[in-house]
């Protein structure tokens, strides 16, 4: 399983085995040169260079990330859903099969901070909260509370554990939360937007910030909360379990109970990626790992994929989302899944 670094801070270890049949010209490929050779190679997806990921050190580069690449034990249970005899679409979208889920739609900003193990899960959190309870719980859960207060989780902004996360979710709760700007909920998170691997200048580059640290954990609500207490306030797990390594059962996983938390080894073109289908065509692989939310699949001119929301905000990739190749474990995305259920039950300390 995966420690996430967050290509900043998911540090996670691949248990998993991937083949990368690129050559060693293309593995050795940087800069502009590896975006040109992408774009000439295929047409599944568009690389765009931002000239100041180039002058990126390997601990901006990790803040943009945040798995850890160490090894994990993973959950002994394995989803439940993989026994169901389910006729699976072609194509399948959480946002449209859950209309009444807004936050299934939703793209967080996990800053200058490895905290993607964070945020997918607490993304991922949400939405099933939403799906189990038939849309009448509506809550988005706080990157912040899960980053600062879990103690076993990892490093913070360093990086840190999507089992560990969900664990956490079970055995201590997590309040709610939204964005840096929104400032809503109990725990809003902690720092401000910026822009990953973009040219775009709604905010400032991501590497003009400080190196965050993981905030303390406080429990209490910010003061303008007054909906509950801190205690009142939390959401709380039943179960979590990992997904077996296969199309079907994570496809299955995915349509019955909602979206998952994955990760993956992020390759050096990655991080160029500007839109499209993504399989890895050149650059090594970098030293660290991204946890993101899978919300479902489908086939664009007979290539399968997968959808995944990212914590970059709306002005990366597809307007926050992006989509990878499915079928082939590309980057070991199908390899590290984690789910869980909620406790609807348990929603404050008795």
């Amino acid at each position: 399983m995966f420690l996430s670094s967050c290509l900043y801070a998911f540090v996670l270890t691949l248990t998993f085995e991937t083949t990368f049949a690129i050559s060693p010209l293309a593995e050795n490929l940087s800069g502009q040169e590896l975006v040109d050779y992408v774009n000439s190679r295929q047409n599944l997806w568009t690389a765009k260079l931002n000239p100041r990921f180039d002058s990126m050190t390997v601990e901006d580069k990790m803040r943009m990330t945040g798995l850890k690449m160490k090894t994990e034990k993973g959950s002994k249970n394995l989803a439940e859903s993989r026994f169901l005899d389910i006729d699976l679409p072609k194509s399948f979208d959480a946002r449209e099969h859950w209309p009444k889920c807004k936050s299934i739609k939703q793209i967080g900003d996990q800053s200058h901070c490895g905290s993607c193990w964070a945020f997918g899960a607490v993304a991922a959190m949400s939405d099933r909260i939403c799906i189990a309870s038939k849309g009448e719980v509506q809550v988005s859960l706080s990157a912040a509370d899960l980053l600062s207060c879990c103690q076993d989780c990892g490093e913070g902004c360093n990086g840190g554990s999507e089992n560990a996360a969900w664990q956490f979710w079970i055995k201590e709760g997590i309040v709610t939360g939204s964005n840096y700007t929104a400032k809503q909920g109990c725990r809003p998170y902690t720092f401000p937007p910026c822009e990953h691997h973009t040219n775009v200048t709604e905010y400032p580059q991501c590497t003009s910030l400080p190196d965050y640290k993981a905030p303390k954990c406080e429990k209490k609500c910010q003061e303008s909360y007054k909906d509950k207490t801190y205690d009142e306030d939390k959401h709380y797990g039943k179960t979590f379990f990992n997904v077996e390594a296969s199309v079907e059962s994570i496809q299955k996983e995915l349509y019955t109970n909602g979206p998952l938390e994955v990760a993956f080894d992020v390759m050096e073109d990655f991080l160029h990626y500007a839109g499209g289908i993504y399989s890895h065509q050149a650059g090594g692989r970098t030293p660290y790992g991204h946890a993101v939310k899978l919300i479902g699949w489908g086939e664009e001119n007979g290539t399968p994929y997968w959808t995944i929301a990212n914590s970059w905000n709306t002005g990366w990739g597809e307007h926050g989302f992006f989509r990878m190749i499915r079928g082939q474990n590309e980057c070991g995305i199908e390899s590290s899944v984690v789910g869980g259920l909620p406790d609807l039950n348990r929603t404050r300390i008795n």
